[in-house]
């Protein structure tokens, strides 16, 4: 059975755990049938490494029915950036206050309690450079510790400047 073009489907990714973690050995994150056998993502991946929301990406169905990621077929250009909030103990507002401040800058994200994390979706029309150097301020502040889990040439060269 094939899923019509646009249909909202739960794409399912194998993850390496090393040192314990990520906590989990598979991600599920929600994309976007394309109607040709791929998916365009529709969230931030909180383990995932190396994909960033928009991506399209390969889908390979098991015998269950269960769509298995494959390879990124088209690159969204968006960069994916993990902080655990390390700021009062990662509290609910300090999340939010994070995600706040990203946001004044044009960058997307969500929040999740039970890893005092936060997963950012950072776009190519962001100000990168400004996007960095709050991230590396919050990590010198210790507000946060940051994972580049999905960064592009321009994220590189926002860097180099």
């Amino acid at each position: 059975m094939t899923n019509p073009e646009g249909l909202y489907v739960k794409l399912y990714f194998r993850l390496e755990i090393e040192d314990d973690w990520p906590p989990a050995s598979v991600e599920s994150l929600w994309a976007v049938d394309q109607g040709d056998g791929t998916a365009r993502l529709d969230n931030i991946p909180w383990f995932v490494r190396g994909i960033a929301c928009g991506d399209v990406v390969a889908t390979e169905p098991d015998e269950e029915g269960v769509r298995w990621a494959g390879e990124v077929v088209r690159r969204s250009e968006n960069c994916t950036i993990r902080l655990i909030v390390l700021r009062d103990g990662g509290s609910g507002a300090a999340r939010q206050s994070v995600l706040n401040a990203f946001h004044e800058l044009g960058v997307c994200g969500e929040g999740i309690k039970r890893f005092r994390m936060v997963a950012l979706d950072i776009p190519p029309t962001a100000d990168l450079a400004k996007v960095q150097r709050l991230l590396k301020h919050g990590v010198a502040k210790e507000w946060w510790d940051m994972e580049q889990g999905c960064i592009t040439t321009q994220w590189r060269a926002a860097s180099a400047g």
